[in-house]
C-alpha cells in the first residue's frame, strides 16, 4: 500500500520538506482516461464539452488530446477493455467554467444528459455529466468573492 503525506508547514522554510530546492512540481500537466471507442469519445468531448483538439505524438496505440483551460490537456486512450466504474464522488475530474446557465443550455441542444446542479457548501455551484465510457466529468463555478 503506498502512503502519501502532504505536509501544510514545509520543513526548512522549502516547499515539501524537501532541502533539495530543485524538486518542486510545477503544475498538473494532464489527465488520461482510457476509452473503448476513440472516436465516439473524440466527439462527445470536441461537441459536447467544446474541447479543442490538440497534436498528439504518434504513439503505438489509438488516442487523441484535447486542451483543457490554457495548459492542461485531456489524453485520451484507446482500446480500453475493462468496465469503468466512476462516480461524481468517486473517480471524477473537474473543469471550472464561467456560466453554468449557459452550458445547461447546450447540453440540452445537443442531447446530453446531466445530473441536476448542485451547491456545495462552499457555495461552488456544480453539476455532473458522464462521457460514453462512464468517466465522470465535473463542471463547476467557483464560490462567489463574499461566499465563505
Amino acid at each position: 500500500m503506498l502512503r502519501l503525506v502532504l505536509r501544510t508547514q514545509p520543513r526548512s522554510g522549502r516547499a515539501g520538506g524537501s532541502d533539495n530546492n530543485t524538486m518542486r512540481i510545477q503544475e498538473l500537466n494532464h489527465v488520461a482516461i482510457h476509452v473503448k471507442d476513440v472516436e465516439k469519445s473524440c466527439r462527445f468531448y470536441r461537441e459536447v464539452l467544446c474541447l479543442e483538439s490538440i497534436p498528439r505524438p504518434a504513439f503505438t496505440f489509438p488516442g487523441a488530446w484535447f486542451r483543457l483551460g490554457t495548459q492542461q490537456e485531456l489524453h485520451l486512450i484507446g482500446d480500453r477493455g475493462d468496465p469503468v466504474f466512476s462516480h461524481n464522488r468517486g473517480n471524477h475530474f473537474a473543469l471550472q467554467v464561467d456560466d453554468l446557465d449557459a452550458w445547461e443550455q447546450h447540453f440540452r441542444s445537443v442531447g446530453a444528459e446531466h445530473l441536476l446542479r448542485k451547491q456545495r457548501p462552499d457555495g461552488a455551484s456544480q453539476l455532473f455529466l458522464r462521457d460514453p465510457d462512464d468517466h465522470v466529468i465535473e463542471l463547476f463555478t467557483p464560490p462567489k468573492a463574499n461566499a465563505v
